[in-house]
């Protein structure tokens, strides 16, 4: 009962600061009186989550489905990508260079190029959500890769381990902590590609709703289709890192 209490505890401040702001936001825009095409009051903001809520839903079941399936990609690519990488030098001095250049061009650049290419649909958002996210995943993944201690290698290789035995054997149990953080920062980055991917071209999902409701002075809408995507990428988040802590808990014990 102490330990439910100490948890319980630990997250009322953060509450009693949420609620504040909430409180001032609901309240200056009373005493002002702004209008609520301009910025709408937290209670608005509340009551179109409830009076739009199915139309809310049906979009963010659209872009939560984009998010998972270029995250997805994301991952399968971006760790095959880091251990094509981390296993020959030759790969490395021509891959890495390109992988560090994909982030150079602004993927907003980018998106137009896939409608013209793909065409409308599913598939261009999820290649967005794909590009944007799989940066982050290599990166880390090479790091840990190449974070192998190496007094661990030398004695692989005294034990007559070769170089593919060492990387299964060491290597990549040594980086699965270091692709759950580059895991954690790309399920957010995803949410944002998905947004992007839907703003250039889509006739479904929260960006399409954010879009087309701002011509109207539906800003309530809006402020609710942020809402929706802040907490589809906060709970992504935190699911990566309840499954980091059923794989490696001892790292996460560790940390903490």
């Amino acid at each position: 009962m102490r330990k439910l209490w100490s948890r319980l505890s630990r997250g009322i401040p953060p509450l009693v600061i949420v609620l504040s702001v909430l409180f001032f936001w609901e309240i200056s825009v009373w005493i002002w009186a702004i209008p609520n095409w301009l910025l709408p009051s937290p209670s608005s903001i509340g009551y179109a989550l409830y009076d739009k809520a199915e139309l809310i839903a049906g979009h963010t079941i659209v872009t939560l489905e984009e998010v998972i399936i270029g995250f997805a990609i994301a991952v399968i690519s971006g760790i095959l990508l880091a251990s094509c990488i981390v296993l020959s030098k030759t790969l490395e001095r021509a891959l890495y260079p390109f992988v560090i250049a994909s982030q150079t061009v602004p993927i907003i650049v980018i998106a137009p190029m896939l409608l013209v290419w793909i065409g409308y649909g599913l598939t261009p958002k999820v290649i967005v959500v794909a590009l944007i996210s799989f940066f982050p995943i290599v990166v880390n993944t090479v790091d840990g890769m190449k974070s192998i201690d190496p007094d661990m290698e030398r004695m692989m290789r005294t034990m007559g381990a070769g170089r593919w035995i060492t990387f299964r054997k060491v290597q990549v149990p040594t980086s699965i902590p270091h692709m759950f953080s580059g895991f954690r920062v790309a399920v957010a980055m995803s949410v944002i590609g998905a947004v992007i991917g839907e703003w250039v071209g889509s006739s479904e999902g929260l960006g399409y709703l954010m879009i087309r409701s701002k011509p109207q002075f539906h800003t309530e809408l809006v402020f609710a289709a942020i809402v929706i995507l802040s907490i589809m990428g906060v709970a992504l988040f935190v699911l990566v890192g309840v499954v980091e802590r059923m794989v490696v808990p001892w790292w996460y014990n560790q940390r903490k």
